[in-house]
């Protein structure tokens, strides 16, 4: 009996040795899991590219506006439409530091073309190889915007505009899609559920509230 009972112990510890394995095996792999829809892969660098946030910054007044864009989204365009110059004269003015930070969540919208990375990717190709020409490579992305549902432009669009705002040196690495995982990785580092969203000082603006609106029109209004 004693014997039975011992090799009825050793089974158990067996079989709950196999089954701790099991389960470091099943953590090690959503881990890794984890890791790998994270990974922001390549990182673009240049003097206009925060590197950890991902902004591409104009300008260095005092007053902070960051705006989060998705080139698929067609509310982009609109605020672009309304705001967008006047951000971009203000931080030419460095009256404000105004930060882009190209992000993707609509690449569903998209055919199966992954349109938003890609198009992110291109922007940030441009502002690491001709810094100078990103705000006319970002306005000629939303003036040319396709509608969503639609397999967006072609990386060889994207490269063509790239070369009509003079920012040629940008086309091996839009062709690379070099930056493809940057812009889903920093949507979800900065939570982004929605675009745009709109940062004014590190405040996150609700642009359903009148009061928050009014904040935004105050920056733009300014002379």
């Amino acid at each position: 009996m004693a014997a039975a009972k011992g090799r009825t112990n050793g089974f158990a510890i067996g079989i709950t040795a196999a089954v701790v394995a099991v389960l470091i095996a099943l953590v090690g792999v959503v881990v890794w899991l984890n890791n790998k829809a994270t990974d922001p892969g390549a990182v673009p660098k240049s003097a206009i590219i925060n590197t950890d946030t991902g902004a591409v910054t104009t300008g260095s007044g005092k007053d902070k506006v960051a705006v989060f864009v998705d080139f698929q989204c067609p509310i982009c365009k609109t605020f672009e439409g309304e705001y967008g110059s006047k951000l971009q004269a203000l931080a030419k003015e460095d009256k404000i530091t105004l930060e882009y930070h190209p992000i993707a969540i609509l690449d569903r919208f998209s055919q199966g073309t992954n349109y938003s990375s890609r198009a992110a990717a291109a922007a940030y190709s441009v502002a690491q190889e001709t810094p100078d020409k990103f705000l006319d490579y970002l306005n000629l992305l939303f003036e040319n915007q396709p509608t969503e549902n639609t397999p967006g432009l072609t990386d060889q669009q994207l490269i063509d505009y790239a070369k009509q705002v003079g920012a040629d040196k940008a086309e091996a690495t839009i062709k690379a899609n070099t930056f493809f995982k940057f812009p889903t990785a920093q949507a979800t580092a900065h939570k982004i559920q929605g675009t745009p969203t709109i940062e004014i000082n590190g405040q996150r603006l609700d642009t359903s509230k009148q009061s928050d609106v009014a904040k935004l029109q105050a920056i733009v209004d300014q002379k």
